[in-house]
């Protein structure tokens, strides 16, 4: 996936309003950003750090700028746009570059299922059950290379994770991946501490048969692209006994 217009780099002034950030470009001017990200953006929203947004020159919009990356450490990137995950996976998913569904012929985007919801993608071919695949950004990194999601309370992910596994319970497939946009994680694993229910549903889910896919990403200013697969923590998510604390490296 390329973005539309080249970017540039900013220095990011602040993040508030959860959509709105100030930046200051390379010459000195400050602006106002489009954040394309409702989340906690822990780690990624921090006053002084360089990031790259795009401009545009559409009249219908208000804000001039949308932040799509932020510079890491150690050369890496993450991309924060929430909106990116989907076209990225689409398009590997057109192009047979996910092995594990790479058998089916059509992908159809945005299709009602379960509890008043859409389901990102449903897969279909002849003589194969149809697949419904949820598509989640991940961009948080606290510890060693573990990416870990979700990085704050998310009922609407959890209320997903149900409804896939309501679809394996009626003869289908389902499928949730997860995105990595961040260049240096490794692995993932879900954030009890932060939403313990989310962790819950997902132990419930891939219970009950629903398959996980995890992927990385390569990044750069010219756009983002599917990275190499991801080790998803085979161990129970949720605790057993005890307060939650962040797992050791």
């Amino acid at each position: 996936m390329e973005f539309q217009t080249p970017l540039v780099p900013a220095r990011l002034i602040r993040r508030y309003k959860r959509f709105l950030a100030d930046i200051r470009l390379e010459d000195g001017t400050v602006a106002v950003a489009h954040c394309p990200n409702p989340g906690a953006m822990l780690g990624l929203d921090d006053p002084g750090l360089r990031i790259w947004v795009e401009p545009n020159d559409d009249p219908k919009k208000k804000l001039k700028y949308g932040w799509r990356l932020a510079e890491l450490p150690g050369g890496h990137w993450a991309g924060i746009d929430t909106g990116v995950p989907n076209r990225v996976v689409k398009e590997a998913l057109t192009s047979g570059r996910v092995p594990e569904l790479a058998a089916y012929r059509t992908v159809q985007p945005e299709v009602r299922y379960g509890t008043n919801s859409r389901v990102d993608f449903v897969l279909r071919a002849p003589d194969l059950p149809d697949c419904y695949v949820e598509v989640k950004n991940v961009h948080l990194r606290r510890t060693a290379d573990w990416a870990e999601f979700p990085d704050s309370v998310t009922a609407r992910g959890t209320r997903h994770l149900a409804d896939l596994a309501a679809v394996v319970a009626a003869g289908h497939r389902a499928v949730m991946f997860y995105l990595v946009q961040r260049t240096d994680c490794t692995r993932l694993r879900m954030a009890a501490d932060l939403d313990l229910a989310y962790a819950k549903g997902f132990d419930a889910a891939r219970a009950a048969g629903v398959e996980v896919i995890c992927h990385g990403t390569g990044i750069s200013p010219l756009g983002v692209t599917l990275g190499a697969a991801l080790r998803v923590d085979p161990r129970q998510q949720t605790p057993l006994i005890g307060d939650w604390k962040s797992p050791a490296p």
